[in-house]
């Protein structure tokens, strides 16, 4: 494992499978605790670049922290499988027509379907989720809160894009339907991400009464908390996880972030 992740603290087991939808077949990588108790079910929503390795070791993370970790690709409905080659112009173009066709409504739909197959696991509680989505994902994240309160517990963004948008299924008009709590991070440097944005959906969260923060990580740039990219920042990483593993503590019952023990790869086995 990258030695800027945190290590997993418990035994686990990883599946790739795929669940069959209405538009097609999405696959999913799900990692839990090897102990097989239910576990909350947490959707890790893949940013632009594509479901990768790196973000394999994230969900480990999260699920050695006693979680149900779900990671589905976003992009099956036109492709298996896509991970962005960041030297190649032609991989970034193919990344940005992907990315474009990927909406809120899918990624509703995408949910249900994850969680019917998780409803029908006796190692999952899918009456106890968690979202998170990065920079891509982040609106998604927030949306699925909104759209899915009675089991949605929490949903956290990290430098997450269009927040504010003029549509109606914009997340900042969502908020007032969401009954659990929110977490937003924010880097200071963002072309995707202006300030000015921040500022106007944390004045909406107020305005709805929405349990949870929004919080600028002052002197980071877009994707600080990934080590694939040229913006990563290994304090700010820790400081994400961090916030990402206590919301997930306080809102779902897993182990708090102080409790992250070293771990050899022979876990996750």
């Amino acid at each position: 494992m990258s030695p800027r992740l945190p290590e997993p603290g418990r035994p686990l087991v990883t599946n790739d499978t795929v669940i069959v939808t209405d538009a097609g077949d999405m696959g999913v990588h799900i990692v839990r605790p090897r102990d097989g108790n239910p576990s909350p079910v947490v959707l890790f929503l893949m940013d632009a670049p594509g479901k990768r390795p790196l973000l394999h070791r994230m969900a480990a993370v999260i699920a050695s922290h006693g979680y149900h970790v779900m990671l589905p690709n976003l992009y099956y409905r036109d492709t298996d499988a896509f991970e962005l080659d960041f030297s190649s112009r032609e991989s970034f173009e193919r990344m940005s027509e992907l990315m474009f066709r990927v909406s809120n409504r899918n990624v509703v739909a995408d949910a249900r379907a994850l969680l019917a197959h998780a409803a029908a696991d006796p190692a999952a509680d899918a009456s106890s989720v968690g979202t998170v989505g990065y920079c891509m994902s982040g609106p998604f994240s927030i949306h699925l809160a909104a759209t899915l309160p009675d089991v949605v517990r929490c949903a956290a963004s990290f430098y997450g894009v269009r927040l504010v948008v003029d549509t109606d299924d914009s997340p900042h008009r969502g908020l007032p339907r969401i009954t659990g709590e929110i977490y937003v991070a924010a880097a200071e440097f963002d072309d995707y991400v202006p300030l000015a944005m921040i500022d106007e959906f944390d004045a909406a969260r107020a305005a709805a009464g929405t349990s949870g923060r929004v919080e600028v990580y002052y002197g980071t740039h877009h994707g600080f908390a990934f080590d694939d990219r040229p913006a990563y920042d290994p304090a700010a990483d820790a400081r994400h996880w961090h916030e990402l593993l206590g919301l997930f503590a306080r809102t779902l019952g897993g182990t708090p972030p102080a409790d992250t023990h070293m771990a050899t790869d022979a876990d996750l086995g």
